[in-house]
């Protein structure tokens, strides 16, 4: 499936490699080719060196067949091997020598060389120096090569492939973005119209700011887009560069940190003075909360290289002038550890907070990402987003992926909604598991989650079941998952009450079947234990305990889990939250133990179902109950009825 949002059609701007690499490896190639070239005639066999004299006497002794004269040195072949001297008796012989002419001239040797016919070669002595000289210098060119290659190489990993050479990493490492390099703009982005429109009154601002300036006003000196991971705080950074037609600076806030002190901040200074030089303009920093974190916390007090980065960044801000139409973009998914002086009026002046996407957003965004996939006649928008609560955009894009990947392993044409629904699991849920289960087991299991689903459908006022199933998922044996009809916003105490039920009602049927405990509800436990805390601690829906929150393992509202934090209570009060969390999960239980006492039959006949058919969906649920509670009405009418 094409990608819409791959790197160039987002503007992903890559550090263009300098032309230095193919001029330096050019360089080296002719080097190595003038080694070939010019060393390779003097490579040849080795050469035993030998007197003039001998040399004279091999001639007249016709056992020289060539000679070459360069110079004063004379080179040539024998015709017989030799070895020559005592010393040499034990040496093997030779056929290529070497000797050296006297000082004074040798008018007998030309004639000589003539009359026994030897061939003589004569070679100018101006190439030697050449010769020399290239041999003498090809090491030093190749060393100086090597050093200017890895030179270059540090400062692309250190500064970016920006100048400075060895000190380039100080240089900002912003990229910069052109609305002509990305095509990413708000039409793009479904949903977020809150934040869109505050984004478009910059983008209007920085393209025509005289109409703020003749008001009065002033532009923000910094907007801070916080939500969850997912939700689009990057895209929407993409989607102002594509609007904007001014400079647009990205930055990781990761990237200003380096193991130098100081690093962080010059590249700050560099990075604002490069977006003041061409004002109006936007710089956007990526997960502000790596450099933003309250100061005073690290390891290295108040001078470590973190610290000093975000101080460099408080004083960029806070030295804006109106004229300059400089924004600061930045994104975070954790706002609560951010330093108070970042996020004081005059720096980041606006914060945007992004949310979950509701039903009409979620459709706008896969309306948006299934613009490029062939989909089928039966698939439901409206459908598909009110099954999807609770996911990002992020996670929407992942779910059309999905479904065109598993439509393209069953090679179908289309994508329908089978494969749309079976991506849902799989995201939800993880991907089906092949295990071989015996049959206690497969037993066990189908009491567990039948239990879920009756307790389900029994209990006024929780939220329909969608799907029931022993097919082995991810870490889970089996699943009944359940689908909210609309999107809450508040939670009532009987809404909770009954999700605890529903939790507990798998551990509960296997009380009331099996008259054991496995360890099947051990994630049941978990979840039940983790809302009735929140219940009691943070929601103040303790009869006993009253209106109060205490501060005990509050959970991140972006992040989702369980922040570590110091008790702000007694021992005595530690103690009457655990009872009171401990009477709501039994009470729960022993309600869902209950139900399906009372309802023991219907539970049987839904396990039954699940043994043979695996899945139930929530029609077959429906119609299974209907038909069971028509049958209780007959027995009551004829008195068969056995209880």
């Amino acid at each position: 499936m094409p990608n819409r949002y791959s790197s160039e059609k987002r503007g992903l701007s890559r550090p263009e490699q300098p032309m230095g690499d193919a001029k330096l490896i050019l360089w080296i190639g002719l080097a190595v080719l003038a080694a070939m070239l010019f060393l390779g005639p003097l490579r040849g066999p080795k050469a035993t060196s030998i007197a003039y004299t001998e040399f004279k006497s091999q001639v007249r002794q016709d056992n020289v067949s060539e000679v070459r004269i360069q110079g004063d040195k004379i080179k040539g072949v024998l015709n017989e091997p030799r070895k020559f001297g005592a010393k040499e008796e034990g040496a093997p012989a030779f056929k290529h020598f070497t000797t050296v002419k006297p000082p004074f001239e040798d008018r007998q040797i030309l004639p000589l060389l003539e009359e026994k016919e030897v061939a003589v070669q004569a070679k100018s002595t101006e190439g030697t120096w050449l010769n020399v000289l290239l041999v003498s210098l090809l090491p030093w060119i190749l060393i100086i090569a090597l050093l200017i290659y890895s030179s270059r190489k540090m400062r692309e990993k250190m500064g970016g492939g920006m100048g400075g050479g060895i000190f380039g990493f100080a240089k900002s490492k912003a990229k910069l973005f052109t609305k002509s390099k990305s095509d990413v703009g708000f039409k793009d982005v479904a949903g977020l119209e809150n934040a869109k429109k505050e984004l478009q009154e910059v983008v209007d601002y920085l393209k025509e700011p005289d109409k703020v300036h003749a008001l009065g006003g002033e532009l923000p000196n910094g907007l801070l887009l916080i939500g969850p991971p997912g939700t689009g705080k990057t895209l929407l950074a993409r989607a102002v560069a594509g609007e904007a037609d001014v400079p647009f600076y990205s930055i990781s806030g990761s990237e200003f940190i380096e193991m130098f002190v100081g690093v962080g901040a010059s590249r700050v200074r560099d990075m604002f003075a490069r977006a003041k030089k061409e004002a109006p303009s936007i710089i956007f920093v990526d997960e502000l909360d790596s450099i933003g974190r309250v100061r005073g916390t690290g390891l290295g007090g108040g001078h470590d290289e973190r610290e000093q980065t975000l101080n460099q960044i408080l004083n960029e801000m806070d030295g804006f002038s109106p004229q300059q139409s400089v924004v600061v973009l930045a994104a975070t998914n954790r706002p609560d550890v951010l330093d108070p002086a970042l996020v004081r009026p005059g720096r980041f002046d606006r914060q945007i907070t992004l949310e979950l996407p509701q039903k009409k957003a979620r459709k706008e965004i896969l309306k948006l990402h299934i613009r490029e996939v062939p989909v089928a006649d039966d698939v439901d928008l409206d459908l598909l987003a009110g099954s999807t609560v609770g996911f990002s955009g992020a996670q929407l894009k992942n779910l059309v992926n999905e479904s065109a990947l598993l439509g393209a392993r069953k090679k179908k044409e289309r994508v329908g909604m089978k494969e749309f629904d079976e991506a849902i699991d799989k995201i939800r849920m993880g991907i089906e598991r092949e295990d071989l289960i015996n049959d206690d087991e497969r037993k066990t299991i189908a009491y567990h989650e039948a239990g879920h689903a009756l307790v389900a459908q029994l209990l006024p006022g929780s939220d329909p079941l969608k799907k029931v199933t022993i097919i082995p998922r991810g870490h889970s044996l089996g699943a009944t998952e359940q689908l909210p009809e609309e999107d809450r916003h508040n939670l009532g105490r009987r809404y909770l009450l009954n999700r605890i039920a529903i939790m507990l009602a798998g551990r509960a049927s296997e009380k009331v079947v099996f008259e054991d405990l496995t360890s099947g509800a051990g994630d049941d436990l978990k979840k039940a234990t983790q809302l009735a805390r929140r219940m009691v601690c943070q929601w103040g829906m303790s009869e006993k305990l009253g209106p109060v929150t205490f501060r005990h393992g509050e959970t991140h509202p972006f992040l989702g889990r369980e922040m570590a934090q110091p008790k702000d209570f007694s021992e005595h009060t530690a103690r009457v939250i655990d009872d009171e969390i401990r009477k709501m999960i039994g009470n729960m239980e022993n309600r869902a133990k209950n139900l399906l006492e009372t309802n023991r039959r219907a539970l049987d006949i839904l396990a039954q179902a699940l043994l043979k058919h695996e899945t139930l969906e929530q029609d077959d649920v429906v119609r299974i109950l209907n038909q069971h509670h028509s049958v209780r009405e007959e027995e009551k009418k004829t008195g068969t009825n056995d209880g």
